[in-house]
């Protein structure tokens, strides 16, 4: 599925929407488009519409900004580009607790990191050291502006974006 970045009448970084989305926004008139994919999309009548990569808005959005990125599993695969923290592997990931919860151990980006499920069970109710494992990067809270950069590079859109100046 194609996603297209959303800049803000500034040219900041909202977000990024699906490519529907953005092709409704522009045929509103509510944005334009900077960049477009190679993709094509074609309608019932013959006609093709170009799928937008990225889009700026018409107008300017205030924003309220969040102060830290929300812990939820998925941001913790971001974090950690959806490979296990100890063998590298990108098959059949989980969430592990590096302390584990029934420990004590909390759910926050400092405590979880992702495994694939065979270090999982083999780390099983043991802290990595207890288990001889070695995790390659230390578990941290991301900033704001770093995930965005990682969910930009995720998407092959921060190539685009540093051209353009935005980042």
């Amino acid at each position: 599925m194609t996603r297209t970045i959303v800049l803000n009448g500034d040219y900041s970084y909202l977000n990024t929407v699906s490519w529907r989305r953005a092709i409704c926004l522009v045929l509103k008139g509510k944005s334009e488009v900077i960049k477009y994919t190679n993709r094509v999309f074609r309608l019932i009548d013959g006609n093709e519409i170009k799928i937008p990569l990225i889009i700026r808005l018409v107008k300017i959005i205030r924003m309220i900004y969040k102060n830290k990125v929300p812990f939820s599993k998925r941001n913790v695969m971001v974090r950690d580009d959806f490979k296990c923290s100890y063998c590298q592997t990108s098959k059949e990931l989980t969430i592990d607790h590096i302390f584990p919860k029934s420990r004590g151990g909390k759910s926050s980006f400092e405590n979880c990191t992702t495994s694939c499920k065979s270090c999982n069970n083999k780390k099983g109710n043991r802290t990595p050291t207890e288990a001889q494992m070695f995790m390659s990067k230390k578990a941290y809270a991301p900033t704001i502006s770093e995930f965005i950069m990682l969910k930009m590079r995720k998407i092959g859109a921060d190539a685009y974006l540093k051209e353009m100046g935005v980042f």
